[in-house]
């Protein structure tokens, strides 16, 4: 095989691994198992919960302990994250109307609609969120930081923001 052949062959390698490694079809099983946020297609109604965390209190999480941020950039229930911001910051998505967990107000929740359709959770009229880089339940590694145009904080039970 000449090296131009051989380029070509290790090139289609590469890019193959690197389609495979940004795949979005793994199940919420897998995504759990490494730490990372649920799937973008909710199958039942999404639970809002809280959870104390050394030095911002108690704050939103999913019933898994999943950290949960607003956006400041926001509008009140309209959501300003799309795009690479989405999938930066996933919105927290349910079936249906979601449920208030221990700490929770029920009459904070809320459900808008997505440019795509998709129902996202808000509380006291914030767009909730993950961070991608919080992976695992408890983390807190998008408090306070700027991107895509405003900053981002974790919520307490009134949802209010919290700054640290």
């Amino acid at each position: 095989m000449n090296r131009t052949a051989m380029a070509t062959v290790c090139a289609a390698a590469l890019f193959a691994a690197a389609l495979t490694g940004c795949s979005d079809s793994t199940s919420d099983t897998a995504e759990e198992a490494h730490g990372s946020t649920p799937s973008a297609s909710p199958s039942k109604p999404a639970t809002v919960d809280t959870k104390s965390v050394d030095k911002l209190g108690a704050i939103l999480t999913d019933e898994k302990g999943r950290t949960l941020y607003l956006f400041l950039a926001d509008k009140k229930n309209k959501s300003n994250c799309t795009g690479d911001c989405a999938k930066a910051w996933p919105p927290l998505l349910s079936k249906g109307d979601a449920k208030a967990g221990k700490g929770v107000n029920q009459k904070l929740l809320d459900i808008t609609k997505r440019s795509g359709g998709d129902q996202q959770v808000t509380y006291n009229g914030h767009s909730l969120y993950y961070y991608a880089g919080d992976k695992k339940p408890g983390q807190t590694n998008g408090q306070a930081l700027d991107q895509f145009g405003a900053e981002w904080y974790v919520l307490d039970a009134k949802g209010k923001q919290v700054e640290s």
